[in-house]
């Protein structure tokens, strides 16, 4: 990733306070925010602490006239921010500081936000669609819905805001859909798309076609991988083939596939073969031309998103555990923990696990302004500000 300015990025973001209230730059709430979640701060009150401690550090990069806002205003300001704003900001800040590569593997899936739901206005908890570039481990981009099952509305809007030629783009069986697929396609980029029984004549001709048996006797492409670890092994084989028989009737509802995969995974618990019913099969179709080997790669890169980002949500950062959710606070909040771990996961000068440079972060101003330092804000947010002219003065004006 090349360093970028991320806070000249968010300081378009409108203010939503009446200007005659605002004592405090929103420019200076959001630095203070990300800082304070980078730093392992996990609700207001926190920020607010850390921001009084790091108070003349932190207008190194900022103004911070006032001082420290409470942790109301920090709730208040950030929980009315339009998120729709903050999305396109993220977006625009990823776009510009991350250029994939022909063939990087997007995987995209949901996480519901588990403490954000409000039972005194009878609303769920929120569902975050993200799109994860599995080569850099980087959130490229994210979409609440309301519940798990919009995720087939709300991926193809995530597409669209992002740029992803030339990338394979990975999905799970939800996200298996033709207009998911189409949209994908107009993108100059490729899916590689998990089927299960939501496209029932799909997968029964797959079965149809690739049992166990004929497996057995595969003289085409195929790949196989064994890990060993925890006292278990994995093995995992892969085939692929060209299109043919009624598959390639399927294709004119499926625009651009080419490539159809079989992937077979068992388990050997020391020493001991399980039982063939407990060999997991599954399907895929894609648009790429994909061998055995590059079909077993982006499947298991689509799955390293489980641990590369949500058990780091959900383990360093407590995400499930966090229970803001006035107004749009839980969504915005879900990403600015996105930047940070964009952030923390950029910076390779201390090499440990998440919550550990949370950790260093909270305790070294040195190692967070490296943080920060590594997209662009190694300057001050004022001489930031005066070179983006009469935008910024009409944002400090708010």
């Amino acid at each position: 990733m090349n360093a970028h300015d991320l806070i000249s990025q968010l300081s378009i973001i409108s203010d939503p306070r009446q200007t005659w209230k605002v004592g405090h730059k929103l420019t200076d709430i959001l630095l203070l925010t990300i800082c304070g979640v980078i730093a392992g701060a996990e609700g207001w009150e926190e920020i607010e602490d850390f921001g009084h401690e790091r108070l003349e550090w932190l207008k190194q990069y900022g103004d911070f006239e006032e001082g420290i806002p409470s942790d109301d205003t920090i709730a208040r300001v950030v929980s009315n921010i339009n998120p729709k704003q903050f999305q396109q900001c993220f977006i625009d800040w990823m776009n510009a500081c991350h250029e994939a590569a022909k063939g990087d593997v997007i995987a995209i899936d949901g996480k519901t936000v588990r403490r954000s739901y409000d039972k005194s206005k009878k609303r769920g908890a929120i569902h975050m669609i993200s799109a994860f570039s599995a080569a850099n481990n980087v959130v490229l981009g994210q979409l609440k819905t309301e519940e798990k099952t919009n995720e087939i509305t709300a991926i193809p809007e995530l597409l669209k805001l992002l740029e992803i030629k030339g990338c394979l783009v990975t999905l799970d069986a939800m996200g298996c859909q033709r207009g998911i697929a189409q949209t994908i396609v107009s993108k100059d980029a490729d899916y590689l798309l998990a089927v299960k029984g939501n496209q029932g004549k799909l997968e029964k001709a797959f079965d149809h076609h690739f049992s166990l048996d004929k497996l057995n006797q595969w003289e085409g492409d195929s790949f196989m991988t064994r890990e060993t670890g925890h006292g278990r092994t994995e093995t995992r084989m892969y085939f692929v083939s060209d299109l043919f028989d009624e598959f390639v009737n399927f294709s004119f509802d499926w625009p651009g596939m080419k490539t159809l995969g079989i992937a077979l995974s068992s388990r050997e618990i020391e020493g001991e073969v399980l039982d063939l019913n407990d060999v997991c099969i599954r399907y895929y179709i894609s648009s790429a031309e994909l061998t055995a080997e590059q079909l077993g790669k982006a499947s298991r890169e689509h799955w390293y998103k489980e641990n590369k980002l949500h058990w780091k949500l959900d383990v360093a950062m407590r995400e499930d555990e966090c229970r803001i959710r006035r107004n749009d606070g839980a969504e915005v909040l879900a990403g600015l923990r996105h930047v940070a771990v964009n952030l923390l996961n950029n910076t390779k000068t201390f090499k440990a696990g998440l919550k550990r440079k949370q950790k260093k972060a909270a305790l070294s101003t040195r190692y967070l302004s490296e943080v920060l330092a590594g997209q662009g804000l190694s300057l001050s947010c004022r001489g930031l500000f005066a070179a983006r002219g009469g935008r910024l003065i009409m944002n400090e004006q708010l």
